[in-house]
């Protein structure tokens, strides 16, 4: 078993862009020839687009593009950008009449970060399209999808942290999966292997990291508003063959790696999704592949804390080491 990039799992093109100011982006993943996947949501408050196209029952067996965005649920109109450019380059079902690109797309809640009032659209969907086609760029950090993301929100803003998008994929054999994941969540971020917690909710000095569970702890009061948003979304892809209700279960499989490292997970406030996308033909055991995204979404969890920088007035892992 040895690491590979993330762009290194087969036939698809990964590309993303951000605006800085504004504090949000987004990130495409495109398969030109089409990708089954899956999806599983757990969280309470999910921002989605076409998700009820990858449920097995419904009759599509691939989609062409999935975008996940800042933005929460004004950040859906990425894709509109994405189907244009896909449609530009006859990519799409072909209806009779026209190219429609299947495009899914879950968003993240970023609009606390930076402007409220910008959020990833169909210009921005159009160029992220764009570079993965022509550029490739993904990169972790503060980027795309992952440019406004922050962690342990349930003191309110000012006790979050600065996290962003991180990645991890491996490879047994011909069999490769990997993950990126956008992490946003209410709760803290711990080291999957360790079990120490590296991110998430500020002490009152802003110095050091405390506990959320315990905050939370502190009072059994019905809170309102959970200061509006959080939410982890998460892209596994592999080179192994799957059909639909496959992929569902090593999505939901891959929500495990979740739980491992995030604490609390799957609230009424977050909107945590993972897609779970096929784009090859190995041959490999479906339970095996359902372990492996736990830990490539867990080792991608740690990715998007430790590449992440200060930024907005929220410090990084890497700010409160110094």
């Amino acid at each position: 078993m040895r690491e590979i990039p993330v762009t290194g799992i087969g036939p698809v093109c990964i590309g993303q862009t951000e605006n800085v100011e504004a504090a949000t982006g987004c990130t495409v993943f495109i398969a030109p020839d089409g990708m089954r996947a899956g999806l599983d949501v757990r969280g309470g408050g999910p921002a989605s687009r076409e998700s009820q196209l990858l449920n097995p029952l419904m009759a599509a067996q691939q989609i062409h593009a999935i975008v996940l965005a800042g933005g929460s649920a004004y950040g859906l109109g990425a894709a509109n950008g994405v189907m244009q450019y896909l449609e530009e380059r006859g990519i799409g079902y072909d209806t009779g009449f026209a190219l429609v690109p299947l495009v899914a797309q879950a968003d993240i809640y970023d609009l606390s970060v930076g402007s409220a009032s910008v959020r990833p659209d169909a210009a921005m969907g159009y160029e992220a399209a764009r570079l993965a086609m022509e550029a490739l760029n993904y990169r972790d950090g503060n980027y795309g999808a992952g440019c406004g993301a922050t962690v342990g929100k349930s003191a309110g803003m000012k006790y979050c942290m600065k996290s962003g998008i991180g990645s991890y994929a491996l490879q047994i054999g011909a069999l490769k999966i990997g993950a990126i994941v956008v992490l946003n969540a209410l709760g803290d971020v711990f080291d999957w292997r360790t079990g120490t917690q590296i991110a998430g909710m500020l002490n009152e000095d802003r110095t050091g990291l405390r506990s959320t569970s315990a905050y939370m702890r502190g009072s059994y009061a019905v809170i309102g508003n959970k200061f509006t948003g959080n939410t982890t979304i998460c892209a596994v892809l592999t080179n192994a063959r799957f059909d639909k209700a496959q992929l569902c279960k090593i999505a939901g499989m891959a929500h495990d790696g979740f739980a491992r490292s995030i604490n609390p997970v799957h609230t009424s406030a977050d909107g945590d999704s993972i897609y779970a996308a096929s784009i090859g033909e190995v041959e490999a055991d479906q339970d095996l592949v359902g372990v492996l995204a736990a830990e490539v979404v867990s080792e991608a969890i740690t990715r998007a804390v430790t590449s992440a920088e200060g930024a907005y007035g929220y410090p990084s892992a890497h700010d409160l080491q110094r």
